[in-house]
């Protein structure tokens, strides 16, 4: 089973691609399943609005994760609260709408993906690895409960992604940090079977700030007196992800493959 998760989609440039790309790389690739982070999708790069989670729909995404910035749209509560493969992460406060997993089937078989939020310089949440712990005594791959389980850890920090890998090698198809916006080298299959990636990087412009207009961001960091909001870099973008092909009876990873197309960086398809 071939399994593509893509790192968060940034602003307008990041949309465009993810429409004009994704359908051709699933269909030369022969994905089976598609998820990508959209918390950084609307115009202003914080947020998604309905019309980008459908339009990400059409171009065959199967699931939406999301992280610190998920309720910085107006849309993005109603579309929690009525669509199932739009996922917030699981260790938000519990009062928040939709859910942070989901259990989804396609071609016969039962993918489960986790949606997880660091707490190192992040908004408040539960404890993640708590949560963690808490799915893994309930899902067990491979035995029927699931054939393939994904896990989305959006957080800060390196320390925090890793030692999530670690907790779940054996236990997930993969493992992959999303939130910084830039691909690490560490793609690799763990020892128990898992893939791991600390951070997938960006779909969108890195002629930029982390997907932000490098001219404004730098006024920021000067202390510049003319700096407006953080706002989009809008040239062309690079989709940016890791390619996993999985084993249909362990549901463990056997193969890892950086995505990396279009734009600034080098390609890597």
């Amino acid at each position: 089973m071939n399994i593509l998760i893509l790192g968060d989609v940034a602003g307008p440039a990041g949309v465009k691609a993810v429409r004009e790309k994704l359908p051709s790389i699933i269909k030369e690739k022969k994905i089976d399943f598609v998820i990508i982070n959209g918390e950084n999708a609307a115009d202003t790069g914080r947020g998604i609005t309905k019309k980008i989670f459908d339009d990400f729909l059409k171009a065959g995404v199967d699931v939406i994760t999301t992280g610190n910035h998920v309720w910085d749209h107006k849309d993005a509560e109603d579309i929690a609260s009525k669509n199932i493969n739009f996922l917030r992460p699981s260790n938000m406060l519990k009062d928040s709408p939709g859910k942070g997993e989901g259990i989804f089937i396609k071609n016969g078989k039962k993918f489960i993906v986790l949606n997880l939020m660091g707490n190192v310089f992040m908004k408040k949440c539960d404890d993640v690895f708590v949560e963690a712990k808490k799915f893994i005594e309930r899902f067990k791959l491979g035995d029927g409960q699931a054939d393939f389980i994904i896990v989305d850890m959006h957080a800060e920090t390196t320390s925090e992604k890793m030692a999530m890998g670690h907790l779940f090698d054996g236990k997930a198809t993969m493992v992959v940090g999303t939130h910084t916006h830039v691909p690490t080298s560490d793609h690799r299959i763990m020892e128990k079977g898992t893939a791991y990636q600390t951070d997938i990087g960006m779909c969108g412009d890195y002629n930029s700030v982390i997907g932000m207009n490098k001219e404004n961001s730098l006024k920021k960091f000067l202390r510049d007196s003319s700096a407006e909001n953080h706002h989009p870099a809008l040239g062309e973008a690079t989709i940016s992800g890791l390619l996993v092909l999985a084993d249909d009876n362990t549901g463990l990873a056997k193969k890892v493959q950086p995505i990396i197309l279009g734009g600034s960086l080098q390609e890597r398809v």
